[in-house]
């Protein structure tokens, strides 16, 4: 069997940006450097919370016709937390390069198609270096994870046959077109379990998916009240179905959640939240779930509807 060898790599024909704001001026400076430097169009996305501009730039890579083509490249604090949600979408390959050698590894063996950046440890000149060696490095040449020796054929004929099982990888196995649900790694966590009701509240259920650090999907019927509360451990959830608003009494600050928003409430802060829909979301506590009211029904109620008519 043939195997095949790395040719020059040529550059990609549009490069995809985003930031958080912790890495917003690493990436304008690296933005700037590209279309002025290397010649290259840039979709560039702005500044946004970590999660969700990974999270956009991952959707456009995931869902490119030619993904070898077309790059990503986010900044944030450490770029660490940019790569771990850009990688949730199939065929979105994210790498934090800290130097050039890891980009040229990440293009190397993994045909990472996003480079991600710590802009609290690379400095301007050391990024444009890091970006050149991950844009001009090809698939499957010399690196210096291999001494920057050639792969032998048996290490070859892995990275041949990675190209295509590697983006399967949690990839839906046939999408329908009728139920999105089926290409959302969320909703498939929540789709056919059964949810029991939470004896303290009423309108809620709940599936514990897992115990401490407890992660769990919940579920609340339109106009259902939480009354004002708090937890012994922080919580951050994700809303994948309908729409809520919740009133952090601690801080002052209100919420009003719609599908895909992401919101977390550190431990101890007391909370109020009403549900104007039939409402599901994903929910992970940093510690045992636990529940202390800090009013009664009644209460939390009256001061709902007082909010939502002022």
């Amino acid at each position: 069997m043939a195997k095949s060898t790395p040719s020059a790599n040529p550059l990609p024909v549009k490069i995809i940006a985003g930031a958080d704001p912790f890495g917003a001026d690493l990436k304008n400076h690296l933005v700037n450097h590209i279309r002025t430097s290397l010649s290259i169009p840039v979709d560039d996305l702005g500044t946004g919370p970590y999660y969700s501009i990974a999270a956009s730039v991952g959707t456009l890579i995931s869902s490119s016709q030619s993904a070898r083509t077309i790059v990503g490249l986010l900044c944030c604090g450490t770029g660490c937390g940019v790569s771990m949600f850009a990688n949730k979408f199939p065929g979105a390959f994210a790498a934090t390069c800290l130097s050039t050698a890891d980009a040229v590894n990440a293009r190397s063996i993994s045909n990472a198609n996003i480079v991600a950046f710590s802009a609290l440890s690379t400095p301007p000149a050391a990024a444009e270096e890091i970006l050149s060696a991950f844009l001009s490095t090809p698939y499957k040449s010399p690196c210096p994870a291999n001494n920057n020796l050639p792969w032998p054929s048996d290490i070859l004929e892995f990275l041949d046959k990675s190209l295509e099982e590697t983006p399967q990888i949690g990839a839906p196995s046939r999408p329908s077109e009728s139920d999105p649900s089926e290409s959302c790694a969320v909703c498939c966590l929540a789709k056919n379990r059964e949810l029991t009701e939470i004896e303290l509240i009423a309108g809620g259920k709940m599936k514990i998916l897992r115990e401490s650090l407890t992660s769990a999907v919940v579920r609340f019927a339109a106009g259902s009240v939480e009354p004002a509360h708090h937890h012994t451990f922080g919580h951050c959830l994700i809303v994948m179905e309908g729409r809520k608003s919740v009133w952090n009494l601690t801080k002052e600050q209100r919420y009003n959640l719609v599908v895909g928003d992401y919101l977390f409430t550190p431990a101890g802060d007391v909370h109020r939240v009403v549900y104007h829909e039939d409402t599901e979301f994903f929910i992970k506590w940093d510690g045992k779930w636990d529940m202390f009211f800090d009013e009664d029904a009644e209460t939390a109620r009256k001061a709902v509807q007082a909010a939502l008519t002022s």
